[in-house]
């Protein structure tokens, strides 16, 4: 467990005159410093983005996907290939593909992104191949099952609008480059929610939130803590884990939890 106060910032103690009463004063904002943008070209990466939510038994499962990325240099931008090479998970099959049918279509697909030279603009490189593609999977997927989700996701594919498609297979990129991830607060203002701290090459940025829930329900706490590769613009790694406080007592439940995972070399 990733307590709250673990991420908040501190208050400074500032050394005052002899003569005068010491006192707490508010620190100076701490910003994050403007990031450099410079991916490891033509080096394969393995990229995890695993997904732990609490199943109507009480108990956590988890699902992965699993990409292979490769940056190469396009322009003044870069390109970014990316396959999603398979999905991992520990719960019934059944339940897999009602969590991961939109993107069980993409499964072995290489997705071509383009990235502008200071990592904030993200786009797909030929969308309309792209989707063509995957309707072809997809509808391909429905035929064969018996399973009635696979034709309700094909034809929820077939429905979105083209903004919607693209921001189901650009969210995972976006939240990869520190510069295009608008989650990531760029200043703690003195905020006790926000800490952010240097560590050499590392930058290391956590918030704490609450987050909506139903009516009646108990409401969430959610943290996120991202590790930012200052030399590349990377985020190497995410944790986002959002907790029920559990009613008269200090406890907590761990309801959600998702990882994104960047590491050197192949996936297999």
């Amino acid at each position: 467990m990733i307590g709250a106060g673990v991420w908040a910032g501190a208050l400074l103690l500032l050394a005052a005159p002899e003569t005068a009463t010491a006192t707490l004063e508010q620190p100076a904002p701490m910003a994050v410093r403007e990031q450099r943008f410079a991916p490891p070209v033509g080096q394969p990466m393995a990229y995890r983005v695993t997904t732990r939510r609490i199943s109507r038994n009480g108990t956590l499962i988890s699902f992965s996907l699993v990409y292979a990325l490769e940056w190469q240099s396009a322009g003044r931008g870069y390109r970014l290939d990316a396959v999603l090479r398979r999905i991992e998970s520990d719960a019934r099959p059944e339940l897999v593909r009602a969590l991961t049918g939109l993107v069980e279509p993409l499964v072995g697909e290489t997705l071509t992104y383009l990235v502008d030279a200071d990592g904030r603009k993200v786009a797909l490189a030929d969308p309309d191949s792209l989707w063509a593609r995957v309707a072809g999977r997809t509808q391909g997927l429905a035929a064969g099952a018996e399973a009635p989700e696979a034709q309700q996701v094909a034809a929820l594919l077939a429905s979105l609008p083209e903004t919607e498609r693209e921001k189901l297979v650009t969210a995972d990129v976006r939240a990869l480059i520190a510069p295009a991830n608008a989650a990531i607060p760029t200043t703690d203002n003195g905020d006790a929610s926000v800490s952010i701290q240097q560590d050499d090459a590392r930058l290391i940025v956590a918030k704490v939130e609450k987050g909506e829930v139903t009516a009646g329900a108990a409401p969430l706490d959610i943290g996120t803590l991202w590790t930012v590769d200052t030399d590349t613009g990377l985020i190497l790694r995410e944790q986002r884990q959002s907790w029920v406080g559990e009613p008269g007592s200090a406890a907590r439940t761990l309801v959600e939890e998702r990882i994104r995972a960047l590491t050197p070399g192949d996936p297999g």
